[in-house]
């Protein structure tokens, strides 16, 4: 099968996914969106608000951030990346995925991972990246900027916008550029 095909499937089972209550509140899945031949996977921890109703990851605030970044220390567009979350659906509230979320779509993830498969996966904050190792020891202010690797693939955690947005000082910012050089070096 091609990849677009592969990714129509999940994507499709995802829309249809009732495994876990976030369903029952979803306006919209977000299964996730870009180029199928990205060399970079960016991961998030779920959608928010303009997220879920427009059925598109990172669409908001933390997206135009995103694609800010991409544009100014990787000379990325959005186009250019494949771009989705841990989970597909909404937490209510903006609350952090539970567990048990998050053990109903890593499937999901995975499958998405298999069939872009990246050469490098950037994770955006704590739970994208707790959720991705399945341990919640790990922290994003230790582990930012430091190479670890998925299935043979080179992870780099990185602060989430989302907190940039809230805590919008020199030494973060200066900590997120730092990480995606790190990543456009070995992208070379």
């Amino acid at each position: 099968m091609k990849k677009i095909d592969l990714i129509k499937k999940v994507e499709s089972e995802i829309n249809n996914c009732q495994k876990c209550r976030l369903s029952q509140s979803r306006l919209n899945t977000v299964p996730g969106e870009g180029n199928l031949n990205a060399s970079i996977m960016i991961i998030g921890e779920g959608p928010g608000k303009s997220e879920s109703e427009q059925g598109r990851p990172f669409v908001g605030r933390s997206g135009e951030l995103l694609n800010s970044w991409l544009m100014k220390e990787l000379n990325l567009k959005r186009e250019d990346v494949y771009i989705t979350n841990i989970v597909k659906c909404r937490p209510p509230n903006n609350r952090d995925p539970k567990p048990d979320e998050v053990e109903k779509c890593i499937s999901y993830l995975n499958r998405q991972i298999e069939i872009i498969k990246p050469k490098i996966i950037i994770t955006l904050g704590r739970v994208a990246l707790q959720s991705l190792f399945n341990n919640n020891e790990l922290r994003i202010t230790r582990e930012r900027g430091r190479w670890r690797t998925y299935n043979n693939i080179p992870v780099l955690p990185t602060f989430h916008p989302a907190f940039y947005l809230r805590q919008s000082s020199e030494a973060n910012k200066k900590a997120i550029k730092s990480d995606l050089l790190k990543v456009a070096e070995k992208i070379k």
